[in-house]
């Protein structure tokens, strides 16, 4: 099962994953200076736009940032739109995430699907895993 946590956006909303309880969700753990992470979102952006009349959640989580690190900024100045957490540090422990990119997969019954460190933003397994997700 994936493991339940609670994390804020840079505006201070509150994330609790429990809330997207029955609906498919994808973690991207990130950091802004990873060149690797740079590379991918372009092709979760594409994933997220090409399936947002389903149910299907994308979350950025950024840890292992630096003081000044303004990761919810740094996505949008991508043209990236997905929801994005900070300070996730612990969280990427929850996971055992040891490097970035790191993606999450989780269907709907709130298991683990895949767990992938592709920085291929044309991955077709990327695109593959969602329609998994979704059924």
């Amino acid at each position: 099962m994936a493991p339940n946590f609670e994390l804020f956006t840079a505006d201070g909303k509150a994330f609790n994953l429990h809330d997207y309880a029955g609906k498919p969700v994808i973690l991207h753990f990130w950091a802004t200076w990873c060149p690797y992470c740079k590379k991918l979102q372009p092709g979760l952006e594409k994933l997220r736009l090409n399936y947002q009349d389903t149910d299907l959640k994308m979350i950025g989580i950024s840890f292992n940032e630096d003081a000044d690190a303004k990761p919810g900024q740094s996505l949008r100045e991508r043209g990236v739109e997905m929801k994005t957490l900070v300070l996730g540090d612990e969280v990427a422990n929850l996971y055992g995430v040891r490097g970035t990119p790191t993606t999450v997969f989780i269907d709907r019954s709130g298991h683990i699907a895949w767990v992938t460190n592709t920085a291929n933003p044309d991955d077709p397994n990327l695109d593959k895993a969602v329609q998994f997700l979704i059924k």
